[in-house]
C-alpha cells in the first residue's frame, strides 16, 4: 500500500462503533444483520447529502429492495427514523437520525445500572445480617430482622451507619437493638448520617472526656488548705486538768 492510498483510506472517514451497543444490540431486538445494515446508514450518514442506498446494497451484496427491507425493519423497531431538515443552500433534504436507538441505549444503561445497585444493596444487607449475628454471637429473631428492615426501609439509615452504631454498642457490652435504636437516634438529631461523620463525633466525645479527665486529675493534685486544729486545752477549766 502506497502512502497515497493510505491518505485516500484517512480521508474516508472512521466510524466510532458504541460498545455499549455491541453489548445490547440483542437486548432492543436486533440480530447481526439488523447490527450491519445499521453500521452501514450510520457510515454513510456521516456524509454530505442522503446515503446512496445503491453503493450501501453494493457493499452488503444485497440488493435494493432488500436493503430497504432492511431500513423498514429498522424503523420499526424504532432504532431508527428519517427526518427532513434545511441544508444550507436553503432546501429540504431527508436525513437518517438515530436519537431513537441512544434512547435505547440509554435506557439500557439506566437498567443495568438499576440491577447493579439493587445487587449491591442486597449483598450490603446480607453482610449486616451477617454482622449482627457474629457479633450478637446467635442467629437474630424476627422481631429484630424487622427492626433492621425498619431502620433500611423507614428511617432510611446508611447500612454503613448502622454498622457504626453496632460497633459502638459492641464496645460498649451492650447487645441490645435497643440500645443500638438509641444511638441512632441520638446522630439523627445530630445530623450525623454518614461513617465520616460518626468518626468525628466520636473523635469530639474522646476529646472531652480527655479534657474532663484531666481537669479532674488537677483537681486532685491541688495542695489541701490548712484546716485549724481546734486547741481543746484553751476550753479547759480551772481544775479540770486533774492536777
Amino acid at each position: 500500500m502506497t502512502w497515497a492510498m493510505m491518505q485516500d483510506w484517512l480521508h474516508q472517514g472512521q466510524l466510532t462503533i458504541p460498545n455499549v451497543l455491541l453489548k445490547y444490540y440483542r437486548q432492543i431486538g436486533l440480530n447481526e444483520r439488523d447490527l450491519v445494515v445499521l453500521l452501514q446508514l450510520q457510515a454513510a450518514n456521516q456524509q454530505e447529502g442522503f446515503p446512496n442506498f445503491q453503493t450501501i446494497a453494493q457493499q452488503m451484496n444485497c440488493s435494493r429492495d432488500e436493503l430497504f427491507e432492511a431500513i423498514q425493519s429498522l424503523i420499526n423497531k424504532q432504532v431508527l427514523t428519517i427526518h427532513t431538515i434545511q441544508n444550507s443552500a436553503g432546501k429540504s433534504e431527508d436525513r437518517l437520525n438515530f436519537d431513537v436507538l441512544y434512547e435505547k441505549l440509554w435506557h439500557c444503561l439506566q437498567q443495568q445500572q438499576k440491577q447493579a445497585t439493587e445487587k449491591e444493596e442486597t449483598l450490603k444487607l446480607q453482610d449486616l445480617y451477617t454482622l449482627f449475628e457474629q457479633e450478637f454471637g446467635r442467629s437474630l429473631s424476627p422481631i429484630e430482622l424487622d427492626t433492621l428492615n425498619m431502620w433500611l426501609d423507614d428511617d432510611h439509615y446508611a447500612p454503613e451507619l448502622i454498622q457504626m452504631a453496632l460497633k459502638e454498642a459492641v464496645l460498649n457490652q451492650v447487645y441490645s437493638l435497643k440500645y443500638i435504636d438509641r444511638i441512632l437516634l441520638s446522630w439523627e438529631k445530630k445530623n450525623i448520617t454518614t461513617k465520616a461523620q460518626v468518626l468525628e463525633e466520636s473523635k469530639k466525645f474522646r476529646q472531652t472526656k480527655s479534657d474532663q479527665l484531666e481537669r479532674s486529675q488537677a483537681q486532685r493534685k491541688k495542695p489541701m488548705k490548712d484546716v485549724p486544729l481546734h486547741d481543746w486545752l484553751r476550753d479547759v477549766r480551772p481544775g479540770e486538768r486533774g492536777e
